[in-house]
């Protein structure tokens, strides 16, 4: 341990190094429930790439676990410490680099604001889309690290296909380039998408080029009430098949709805089965929104309320926003699943997960984003009943493996962390789970980064 700090003192300032065990102790774990944790030797809070460097070569030649963190607001354990590693906390390294209307590009350090980000480039008529619910504070370095998603991923897609570039701080120091800043390019194997969702096992993000888009319209939203989760799912499949293109396609099932009611008084219908929340960000999203109202209709809906304008439309959409928070207000803990299926198989997954929680005798309230199929299953329980704790962990399995008979996958935006490595070689299979290992065993052949993540 004085080896380990001597040598980290060496090229850090006092100010970026952590070794109070009670301070230390607070950067053991992100917002998982059920993941193992254990105590970093050291914090460090680097601020330039050249921290980096040192801190990887310090580690190499003493053989230390590197644990890189953002924001720690991940769900899956994956920022979590392992025992005696060094936790290199990248949130001060949160410089906005470039912002260039032209190219349609962002270049920025690993320890920057999504949000912060998107209100920047607002300022130049562009639109950063990834938008992960906590975007108020999760790091950009993060959102690459688990591939991160959003509401608006139905129409503008996931983090990984914004990510142009990286500069990567590998294991041994050496600082890598991938990727380009250019609109094209296929130059070499891609390497920036296998950093993309690598939850830091293959290297430390410490720069990335982000595209960016023009900002489009301002979105309009409306909300169809459906007496049950199943003609909801057909109005979404309808919505995809005849072409619409809406901005955000959320869903949220009665436990959904009601503990938001409790909540926040919002007055949703509390006799709901489920709420579908539609939006559009087009030249004419009132002509659309009539149009998939119609559609919801035809499916089963027994009320459709388009908004007038965007602050009824802000309304709506803030019951969305308040579907995890409120379901946190049911038990003393959850488990926040992160299943992703096919459109038409959302019906089953949603009557599935109903049934665990039948079968469990647990509340399991369901937002989704239904347009692209990622469904958010939150198991409430009493992490001091032990029997409660362990049935919620039982369903939170049953709920993965439906997912996967249903042809989906493990996570949709969340990432596999400590919460779902069994799940993630049931996924990949044992030919895909060879060669992943064979992937981290080239970047990392010390198994340094990140240790007992994924695999």
């Amino acid at each position: 341990m004085d080896d380990l700090l001597t040598r980290l003192r060496a090229g850090l300032p006092a100010e970026a190094l952590l070794t109070d065990p009670d301070v230390t102790a607070s950067y053991a774990n992100d917002m998982a429930s059920f993941c193992e944790a254990g105590a970093p030797a050291v914090v460090v809070l680097p601020r330039t790439v050249e921290q980096v460097q040192h801190v990887m070569r310090t580690a190499t030649e003493l053989r230390v676990p590197v644990v890189p963190q953002g924001a720690r607001t991940g769900l899956s354990g994956g920022a979590n410490a392992s025992e005696g590693c060094i936790v290199l906390s990248l949130v001060r390294m949160d410089r906005i680099l470039e912002i260039n209307p032209v190219d349609r590009i962002a270049v920025v350090e690993p320890g920057v604001v999504n949000a912060v980000l998107s209100r920047a480039v607002a300022e130049h008529g562009l639109y950063y889309p990834p938008d992960p619910s906590s975007w108020e504070t999760c790091t950009i370095g993060g959102n690459i690290g688990t591939a991160s998603g959003g509401l608006c991923c139905v129409k503008y897609g996931v983090t990984a296909e914004y990510v142009l570039g990286l500069d990567v701080v590998l294991a041994d120091g050496r600082l890598l380039t991938t990727g380009r800043r250019t609109a094209k390019g296929v130059a070499g194997y891609d390497l920036t998408r296998l950093f993309v969702g690598s939850e830091g096992s293959l290297g430390i993000v410490v720069r990335a080029v982000l595209s960016l888009r023009p900002q489009p319209p301002v979105q309009l939203a409306l909300a169809a009430e459906f007496p049950s989760a199943a003609a909801a799912c057909a109005a979404v499949c309808t919505i995809t098949e005849r072409g619409h293109t809406p901005s955000l396609l959320e869903l949220m099932d009665r436990t959904t709805v009601q503990a938001v009611n409790r909540m926040a008084r919002m007055g949703l219908p509390d006799t709901t089965e489920a709420l579908l929340l539609c939006a559009f960000d087009t030249p004419d999203p009132a002509a659309d929104l009539a149009a998939v109202g119609e559609l919801c209709v035809a499916a089963g809906a027994t009320e459709v309320v388009p908004a007038a304008d965007t602050a009824e439309s802000e309304l709506l959409l803030q019951a969305r926003r308040l579907s995890l928070t409120a379901l946190e207000t049911i038990k003393s803990a959850t488990m926040i699943d992160d299943v992703c299926v096919p459109r038409t198989r959302l019906a089953e997954m949603l009557a599935g997960t109903a049934a665990v929680a039948e079968k469990y005798d647990l509340t399991i309230g369901v937002c989704a984003h239904a347009g692209d199929g990622n469904t958010h299953p939150v198991v409430c329980f009493d992490h001091t009943d032990e029997d409660e704790s362990r049935r919620a962990r039982e369903s939170f399995d049953e709920i993965m493996a439906l997912g996967l008979a249903l042809g989906g996958t493990i996570t949709g935006e969340h990432g596999v962390g400590v919460l779902k490595k069994e799940w993630l070689a049931r996924e990949l299979g044992p030919v895909g789970l060879e060669l992943q290992r064979g992937i981290k065993a080239t970047f990392d052949p010390l198994g340094l980064l990140n240790p007992g993540k994924l695999f």
